[in-house]
């Protein structure tokens, strides 16, 4: 029992180390008010492990802190991702469904962060839609493609917890 606590806090550690190194080398398209945040392909993640759920979280929350967004953004940012880690890991019986929690719960919440948070005066309605089509490349596109080359390998990582 005391090696699958250690696996989970180990999985959520490196999946939330992965997630803040892919935010800070790709900054230029992570931040601001269009981004494709490349690390949103890790979404995916819940498919394979429910340790990602908490790795998306905390490595949402470190990305925005060293990224030097807002306090709001830090909070309602990373419980976006929460939520749609959390919504892929109930979906996770489905490598289509997996993708629309994250993508889903990010477009419906991140245009009020920008708003409130950052002051940004565009309308909700094109917020959602800027929002919504970065969420789309990333999760829908680069998160497709991880999913598929981690399912097709899967076999090489028995002790990563990929076992569909």
């Amino acid at each position: 029992m005391k090696e699958n606590k250690v696996t989970f806090l180990t999985q959520a550690a490196l999946i939330a180390a992965v997630y803040v190194v892919l935010c800070i080398a790709f900054a230029p398209i992570s931040y601001g008010e269009v981004q494709v945040r490349v690390a949103e392909a890790l979404a995916i993640l819940p498919f394979f492990t429910p340790a990602a759920i908490p790795g998306l979280f905390i490595g949402c929350f470190l990305s925005n802190m060293i990224g030097g967004s807002v306090l709001v953004d830090m909070v309602f940012g990373s419980l976006a991702t929460l939520l749609g880690a959390a919504g892929s890991w109930y979906l996770r019986r489905s490598r289509i469904l997996v993708l629309l929690p994250p993508i889903i719960a990010n477009t419906l919440i991140v245009p009020f962060v920008l708003r409130y948070g950052y002051g940004v005066p565009l309308p909700f309605p094109f917020l959602m839609l800027t929002v919504g089509i970065g969420e789309v490349i990333a999760v829908g596109v680069l998160g497709t493609v991880l999913l598929n080359v981690l399912v097709r390998y899967r076999h090489i990582f028995p002790a990563a917890g990929i076992q569909r």
